[in-house]
This record gives C-alpha cells, structure tokens and sequence, in this order.
C-alpha cells in the first residue's frame, strides 16, 4: 500500500490497536452536522477537477493512518520541535493532498464548530475518492477521535510493498482484519502510482542468480527496466499501479493473475491458495471485489483510535 516504503524488520513491536469501535455510528451526525457528507464530497469533488492523483492519494493516506494507533486521524499531524510526525516518515514522504482535508475541515467547522473528528472527515474524503473515481460508495460509520499522538517512526510498522504473505498475513491479523481482508484492500491499488525504489527489488538484482523476478510477465518487466533503470536518478520516475490508474475497476487482480503486477506484496497474493482464490473471484467479477472492499473498508476504518476533535487538523488542540 505504500508507494515509497523501507523494508521492514518482522521482529518489530507492533502497538496494540483494538478492533472496531463500539461507539461508531451511521447517523452520529445527523442532527449535529447534517450536511457534513455532502460538504466532504464537494472538496474532494473541487480538488479532483485540478489534480486527478488525489483520489489515490486521500485512499492512502486513509491506510497508513489506520495502521498505526487506529484510525485517529494522526497521519494529518504536522511535525512540531524535536517530534517528527508520521507524515514525515519514510513511507509517507510521498503522501499528498492534505489540503484536501484541510479545506473539508474548514467548510464543516464554519457550520458545525468542533463537532466533527479530522479522522471522521478524512474516512468520508476516501469513499468519496473511490465512489468519485467510478468505484462504490457505502455508508461511513462515523464517530472517531482525532489522535494526540504522531510519530514518524511509528510509520515503520506499515505492510512493505516487499512483504511476503506471512509478514502481510501477520500486520493485517495484528489489526484484526483477515485474508480476505487484505486482498480486497490491496484492490486499493487499482488507484494511484508507485515510485521506482518501491519496486527495484523485482527488476534489479532479484536474487544471486536471477536479475528480473520470474513471476513478472518478461515483457511488462523490460518496460519497467526501461522507466527504472538500476541507477536512476529520475526524482519522481516510476509506474502507475494499474492501467486504469484514475478508475477504480478490478483490472488490478486481472494484471495480477498476467504477471503485470507491480510489488512483491502485490504478486504474494497468488502464494497461497486461499489468496490466489480471491483474486481470481475479484478478477472475474467487479461486483464481487466491490462487494468485498466495502465490507473490508468499513472493518479497516473502524478500528479504534483517538481521544478528541482537533480543531484544525494539522496540530493538537
């Protein structure tokens, strides 16, 4: 899920995050800010007409906050003195599109002051990236709290995009969400792009006899060579996740299934067979892999985090 990540260490504490929240609800703000939705939607629908890498972009950044401490909104935290927040962690460096849930935050506290979480807001701006992007939309279960704490190295417990599946397996259980969980959320990918150094490790150098991953279809991985080359010194060279970057579509498990997949993390899910079942469910049928990534969005944001409503998303109150 991460676009430019370090490799992990298995070995890592990982901090206890507790499954889903009780306290969530579908109509949490009904009478307190009944036009929250329709406000969120409208900033991601202004920012889209100018920049059309935010959907994928509010999709990420809605992963890597839930991933660490819960849902909390943490990741929006800015850096302050000798703290070095998650955002500016290796793995976030290439986060963007923060605006976009600032400018929400503005809009909904000019009509429901200190009301609504930025971790509330932030959920909603990324079913409103996917349904925006021709994928579906659910209904957000609603009622986080914005987190106090941001640490950039916190961001080390985030799933590599070189992770096999026991160390995909484990980081998704150790959160409470299941297999069928992770190959549903890695659908995600159908949005966005990832830079070289997230996938060097496939066309570069794979092992000591073999240069190119053979589980890559050989012609895919020569393009790849060709953006990428072994020393690249391109800042922002690299390769979008799927050939639908800006359509949320099921073509993801389809490239998987051909070899054209970009992280080892991605080709892990043809490595057992139970995972390789589901992504041969959701390559076939788009109505099943949206089916399964509501179900799985909605358990991944409703993991528990913070402790109040934040003001102005990028500092604590």
């Amino acid at each position: 899920m991460a676009a430019t990540i370090v490799v992990l260490a298995l070995a890592l504490v990982i901090f206890p995050i507790s499954s889903p929240v009780d306290a969530l609800s579908l109509s949490y703000y009904d009478y307190a800010c009944p036009q929250l939705e329709s406000t969120v939607a409208n900033a991601v629908k202004k920012s889209m007409m100018n920049d059309k890498t935010v959907p994928a972009a509010l999709l990420r950044m809605h992963f890597h906050d839930c991933f660490i401490r819960g849902c909390d909104g943490s990741v929006l935290l800015e850096s302050e003195g000798k703290n070095k927040a998650e955002k500016d962690g290796p793995p976030n460096i290439s986060l963007h599109a923060f605006y976009v849930i600032d400018n929400a935050k503005k809009a909904v506290e000019a009509m429901c002051p200190g009301v609504v979480s930025c971790a509330d807001i932030l959920a909603l701006a990324a079913r409103d990236a996917v349904a925006l992007s021709g994928g579906p939309s659910w209904d957000v279960p609603k009622g986080r709290k914005d987190g106090r704490i941001s640490k950039a190295t916190d961001t080390r417990q985030l799933p590599a995009p070189t992770f096999n599946i026991s160390q995909l397996q484990q980081s998704f259980s150790q959160r409470g969400l299941s297999l069928e969980d992770l190959v549903a959320l890695s659908g995600g990918h159908s949005l966005g792009f990832s830079h070289c150094s997230s996938f060097q490790n496939r066309i570069h150098n794979f092992n000591s006899s073999l240069d190119i991953d053979p589980t890559m279809n050989p012609s895919f991985a020569a393009s790849l060579r060709n953006v990428c080359p072994m020393h690249n010194k391109v800042k922002n060279a690299g390769a979008t996740l799927d050939s639908s970057t800006t359509i949320f579509d099921n073509a993801y498990y389809k490239l998987l299934l051909e070899g054209k997949s970009i992280f080892s993390s991605d080709q892990a899910l043809l490595t057992t067979p139970k995972t390789r079942a589901l992504v041969s469910k959701f390559a076939r049928s788009q109505k099943e892999f949206e089916k399964a990534f509501v179900k799985s969005m909605i358990r991944m944001s409703s993991i528990s985090g913070g402790q109040e409503i934040r003001l102005d998303c990028k500092v604590v109150n």
